[in-house]
């Protein structure tokens, strides 16, 4: 039973990060509006309320220097990324994922407003210039 629950979730999150990599950079650039207030991508992107974003995609959790996250993220962090299939799980309600997290945001229900934003977030590397 356990063997079988773990296929399930591993097809799950096949599906989830195929359907993350097919999303449109330009509609989630018009998503990622709601997430401005507090997040910033590009060459100037500075830490708001939350981190900057550049070259999340593949990132540790954790990994901006000087921004204080809470301390369940930090306490789940050990030697997790922030992979398509990651994200996908967060950006559909973060609670889920980091419960006592500091990330005040419901969450985006539709599957392809979720893929769009991370099609949008991958175009970005550490520096902020785009790929």
């Amino acid at each position: 039973m356990q063997r079988l629950l773990m296929i399930a979730g591993t097809a799950l999150l096949a599906m989830t990060a195929h359907a993350s990599a097919e999303g449109d950079p330009a509609k989630g650039e018009k998503i990622f509006k709601r997430c401005a207030a507090c997040h910033a991508v590009g060459e100037n992107a500075k830490n708001k309320v939350g981190p900057q974003l550049n070259g999340i995609i593949d990132a540790g959790w954790g990994r901006i220097e000087g921004f204080k996250y809470s301390n369940n993220l930090v306490e789940l962090s050990d030697g997790k990324v922030w992979d398509a299939a990651t994200l996908d799980i967060y950006l559909t309600k973060p609670k889920d994922l980091i419960p006592k997290g500091k990330m005040a945001f419901a969450g985006l229900r539709k599957e392809e407003d979720r893929a769009n934003v991370i099609a949008y977030l991958a175009q970005y590397n550490d520096d902020g210039t785009t790929k």
